[in-house]
């Protein structure tokens, strides 16, 4: 509970004066004030934005799309070799695990090691250097087809 101040009780009776805040930039430039202000005989400023209004892109995505149009071949993304997706079944049914728990020892989720052994999945070197310590096979460096 709030104590009193020690000695005399004293009024303050000074005016308070409380101002208006600043109308905000969305409602000047809202098109009521706007009309307003015009009627009111203020001026009034209007500035054009550049391509303001316009449904325009920038052309640098038309320029990549027509990149890609013009290449005779799209990209092919590397996937596990075969050698490596064989290296690896071979490796984890000799230490006797299954694909889950090669996953759990290389805190990666079993689809994951599914898609390395069925060669489907986009080879990462941080997941080939784990099942390498796991398994104790070499991986790396047979990558590529």
């Amino acid at each position: 509970m709030p104590t009193r101040p020690a000695g005399p009780v004293s009024q303050d009776w000074e005016p308070v004066v409380l101002h208006k805040s600043k109308p905000k930039a969305t409602v000047l430039r809202d098109s009521k004030s706007i009309h307003q202000a015009i009627r009111a005989g203020a001026q009034v400023q209007t500035v054009k934005k550049h391509d303001g209004g316009t449904n325009k892109k920038a052309p640098a995505t038309a320029v990549y799309a027509r990149k890609l149009d013009e290449a005779e071949q799209p990209a092919a993304i590397d996937r596990v070799a075969t050698e490596v997706r064989q290296l690896i079944q071979k490796a984890r049914i000799e230490k006797k695990l299954s694909q889950a728990d090669l996953a759990k020892q290389i805190n990666e989720r079993p689809q994951v090691v599914q898609e390395y052994e069925n060669g489907k999945a986009v080879p990462n070197q941080m997941v080939l250097g784990k099942m390498e310590r796991v398994l104790g096979v070499k991986l790396r460096g047979k990558i590529h087809k």
